[in-house]
């Protein structure tokens, strides 16, 4: 009889023994299959705002629709690029924008100055030349104006020039600083928040007429 009370003590312990590991892999399981569920959780969103980044930067972006410049016969001080968002493109605000402009030895890097709001004129759409605006007596070398062209959403004003679909604007640079001579060539780009850049490609004509102070650069 002591033999078989034994016998069936040992194998309550073994039954207690299995039990406490069962529960221990159920246990094990359950944080397993938290982690994965966070984990799986976290790459989605990750994977989702990688993928809305990476649509605007190629969909959004600037295109360059036409340069023109103002000469004194001996170099060119006023130039003018007209721009507009690229089709499909996310709205754009002009105040994180970067023009660079070079001519070979000298590099021109303007930005907008949100604080000075005669750096913009929103009038120039109702008519009269960009060349007459009043943004020039109000930009450096290290600034660019804006003239607003077309704009029918009134989107772009001075505390907020953000350019989105049909919106055309004239990027104002003060280039008294660069060598534009005849026959120099000229590179640069306008660079957006994000997207593709707007790129500048030209080179000066072989001469400067007096009786014809804009000329078309690119």
């Amino acid at each position: 009889m002591k033999i078989l009370e034994f016998l069936k003590n040992k194998k309550g312990a073994m039954g207690i023994g299995t039990l406490i590991v069962f529960i221990a892999m159920v246990l094990v399981a359950a944080v397993a299959a938290s982690v994965l569920i966070n984990t799986s959780g976290f790459l989605q969103q990750k994977a989702s705002a990688t993928g809305k980044q990476s649509t605007e930067q190629v969909a959004s972006g600037i295109q360059v629709l036409q340069v023109m410049g103002m000469h004194n016969t001996s170099n060119i001080n006023k130039t003018v690029i007209y721009i507009s968002p690229n089709a499909g493109s996310a709205p754009i605000d002009l105040s994180q924008a970067v023009v660079m402009v070079s001519d070979g030895s000298t590099k021109l890097v303007a930005k907008y100055n949100i604080s000075n709001a005669n750096t913009t004129d929103t009038q120039i759409k109702d008519g009269g030349s960009v060349f007459d605006s009043g943004v020039w007596g109000n930009i450096s070398s290290t600034e660019f104006g804006i003239i607003v062209v077309q704009d029918a959403d009134g989107s772009c004003t001075a505390k907020t020039p953000v350019i989105n679909k049909g919106d055309i604007v004239a990027i104002a640079l003060n280039t008294t600083g660069l060598k534009m001579g005849p026959r120099s060539d000229i590179t640069g780009t306008i660079q957006p928040e994000f997207g593709a850049p707007g790129v500048i490609s030209f080179t000066t004509p072989a001469t400067y007429i007096n009786g014809s102070r804009v000329i078309q650069l690119q």
